[in-house]
C-alpha cells in the first residue's frame, strides 16, 4: 500500500487499485462555489463544473490513457443518501456514458481503466480497494444508519475473495459536527455509545468514524485507514456544515488499466 499527498488531492494505492481524495483548489467556480466544484447539482454553472471535473482527473490521473482522464466516462451516481451500489461491469463501462447517472450512494467495478467517482462536502467518502476491485462510497449519518457500507462490501466481496481495506477520505469529524441528542439515539443504538462525541465547543456530536468503523467491523472488514482531514476545518475543503451553500470535491476509485 502506498499513501501520498499530490497537490490537491491525497492519494492511496493497493495493489492494482487507486483512491484519489480531491479537495475544493485549483478550479474556475467562484464563490460560494470557489474554486474547484464537481457537483452538478448545487447551483455552480455547468461549464465550470465540467473544466472543474477535468482538472481534477487531471490530477488524479496525469496524462496518461485517454479514458481514466477523461471524467464523462467516469461514473458519476446520483446522491440519495440511500444504500443503493451500482456495479459497472464492461459491457456498460465499454458504452457511450449514460445520459442519466444511476440512482446510487455506491459504485463498485473490476473494469481496469473506468473511474468511479462520488462527491462530499461533509459526509464520508470511503473507497473499498483489493487488487482487482474498487469501490467508492457517499456515507453520510442517513446511509451509514440505512447500511450503504454494508451493501458495498457485499458486492466487493461478490467479486473477489482478496481482503479489502478501507481508506476514509475527508470528512467532518466529531470536533465540528454537532448533533442534536435526539437524533443521536438510532445511531448510538446501531453504532455503539462511542459515536456520541462532544464538540469542540462542548455540544453534543455525531463521530463518523467510530459509526464507521463498526460498520465494516461487522462486515468483517479491520483494515481501515484513515486521511484525517476534517472539511470543517479545512480551508482547502468544501463543507456544507460550515458555509451553508456551497461546492463538492470528489473521490474517485479506479482498477489501473
Amino acid at each position: 500500500m502506498r499513501i501520498a499527498s499530490e497537490p490537491s488531492a491525497a492519494v492511496v494505492e493497493v495493489g492494482g487499485t487507486v483512491v484519489v481524495f480531491g479537495d475544493r483548489t485549483g478550479g474556475v467556480s467562484v464563490p460560494p462555489y470557489g474554486s474547484r466544484n464537481v457537483g452538478d447539482h448545487v447551483g455552480d454553472a455547468p461549464d465550470a463544473v465540467i473544466e472543474n471535473r477535468r482538472r481534477f482527473a487531471r490530477v488524479a490521473f496525469g496524462s496518461g490513457a485517454p479514458d481514466p482522464t477523461d471524467p464523462t466516462a467516469w461514473t458519476w451516481p446520483r446522491q440519495v443518501h440511500g444504500t443503493a451500489v451500482h456495479v459497472v461491469a464492461a459491457t456498460t463501462a465499454s458504452a457511450a456514458p449514460a445520459t442519466t447517472p444511476p440512482t446510487a450512494d455506491g459504485v463498485v467495478t473490476t473494469v481496469p481503466g473506468h473511474a468511479v467517482a462520488v462527491v462530499t462536502a461533509d459526509c464520508a467518502p470511503v473507497a473499498l480497494l483489493t487488487d482487482d476491485v474498487v469501490g467508492i462510497v457517499h456515507a453520510g449519518h442517513r446511509g451509514l444508519l440505512a447500511g450503504v457500507v454494508e451493501r458495498a462490501v457485499e458486492a466487493v466481496r461478490a467479486r473477489t475473495k482478496a481482503p479489502i481495506l478501507a481508506v476514509v477520505g475527508p470528512c467532518i469529524r466529531a470536533a465540528r459536527y454537532e448533533f442534536g441528542v435526539e437524533d443521536l439515539q438510532p445511531l448510538v443504538a446501531r453504532f455503539g455509545t462511542d459515536a456520541a462525541a462532544t464538540t469542540e465547543r462542548g455540544r453534543p456530536a455525531l463521530d463518523l468514524l467510530v459509526c464507521l468503523r463498526r460498520a465494516l467491523h461487522d462486515v468483517g472488514v479491520s483494515s481501515l485507514d484513515d486521511v484525517g482531514i476534517c472539511t470543517s476545518a479545512s480551508a482547502d475543503h468544501f463543507s456544507h456544515r460550515r458555509d451553508g451553500r456551497t461546492g463538492r470535491q470528489a473521490s474517485v476509485a479506479m482498477v489501473r488499466p
